[in-house]
């Protein structure tokens, strides 16, 4: 077995851990700073709409143009006064895009273009997109939104419950605050390609947080028929033992986007592959990172403010006090399930700590951990 999916078993039995939910102050700090930078990006650069949703010109030439794309951009942006994008296209032609133009100015543009190009006029197809097609995007876009957002919510809360629906939406609004930010800050053009990757990302995203709140669900399950664990440890128990899977379909969903954004779009040039790979590859990010930084823990706050929860909480801090008082084992530090003192021997481990971890049931009972007779 490989080094990884040894340490990926070690996390799922408990063996080992790291204490994601202890820290939790530190990733809502990081969180707010990467968030507020973001806002401030999108507010102070804003976004650079690109001609599907202000309207424009698109002119296309003919094939095995001589113009190199600079050229055809100063050009361009000369005889519309506009700013123009340009791209060439694999066939050699090149299209040039100009925001801003009506009719009129559209024809005028192609006659200049083509006596700077030295083509016939004729051979070069001009087409005019109207700025309402643009805002029926947007609204569509925003209505297919707040839908998925408002059935996300709902099914969470039937599924598992309304604490853990309402982190996941947290989740959620994180996610895309910082795409659209990071978006703004670089600067790349909004497309009908943005779009459909903002939409794609909120499902990747949604699917690593249902992982880990599943395994929640599971691990805690008649919690408060125990007194040796508290609902933050088995929630950190949750997040270690789906830690593995969860990068890697984070690495595996982010190898084919970096080579669309940084091959394909940085290198080959295929500038309108940036729209939509640029917003995959941040989406999926920090999709990843709020499943495992900021939903779950988030969870562990709302439902550690329960009356039932706090009392769990004494009750297991009172007990591991007395035994420290007693110069025993803390029962934390024992090798045994976590419910193996009380009504339910089946539950699954959580993880406290590195010192502190308890392996499978059959075990060691009763004795300490990494200790055999």
């Amino acid at each position: 077995m490989s080094k990884l999916g040894t340490l990926g078993a070690r996390l799922h039995h408990g063996e080992v851990g790291y204490d994601f939910v202890k820290n939790r102050k530190i990733w809502y700090g990081i969180s707010i700073l990467i968030t507020i930078t973001a806002i401030v990006g999108l507010a102070v650069r804003g976004l650079h709409m690109g001609i599907e949703f202000q309207g424009g010109a698109v002119f296309t030439t003919p094939k095995n143009m001589s113009a190199s794309v600079a050229q055809a951009e100063t050009w361009a942006e000369e005889a519309s006064g506009h700013d123009a994008i340009v791209q060439k296209l694999g066939d050699g032609s090149l299209r040039i895009q100009i925001s801003g133009t009506d009719t009129q100015q559209s024809d005028q543009i192609k006659e200049d273009l083509s006596q700077k190009l030295d083509v016939p006029a004729e051979k070069v197809n001009a087409d005019l997109v109207g700025p309402s097609w643009g805002d029926q995007i947007a609204n569509k876009a925003w209505q297919g939104l707040g839908i998925f957002m408002v059935l996300v919510v709902i099914y969470l809360a039937i599924a598992f419950e309304w604490r853990m629906a309402l982190a996941a939406f947290v989740a959620l609004i994180h996610d895309i605050t910082i795409t659209v930010g990071i978006y703004a800050l670089v600067g790349f053009e909004v497309t009908p390609g943005t779009v459909i990757g903002l939409l794609t990302i909120l499902g990747y995203s949604l699917y690593d947080t249902v992982v880990v709140f599943d395994s929640l669900k599971e691990q805690t399950k008649d919690i408060t028929k125990q007194t040796r664990w508290t609902y933050a440890e088995i929630a950190n128990r949750s997040i270690n033992s789906t830690l593995v899977r969860s990068i890697n379909t984070t690495v595996v969903a982010l190898l084919p986007v970096a080579g669309l954004l940084f091959i394909g779009g940085g290198v080959l040039g295929a500038g309108m592959l940036n729209d939509i790979s640029l917003s995959l590859f941040v989406g999926l990010a920090a999709g990843a990172y709020s499943s495992i930084f900021i939903a779950t823990p988030l969870v562990a706050d709302l439902k550690e403010a329960e009356p039932q929860m706090k009392s769990l909480k004494k009750r297991v801090l009172d007990k591991r006090a007395q035994a420290s008082a007693k110069g025993e084992q803390a029962p934390a530090a024992a090798d045994e399930a976590p419910y193996a003192d009380d009504e339910t021997d089946d539950a699954a481990a959580a993880v406290v700590g590195p010192r502190n971890q308890p392996t499978s049931r059959g075990r060691g009972r009763g004795r300490p951990s990494g200790k055999r007779r």
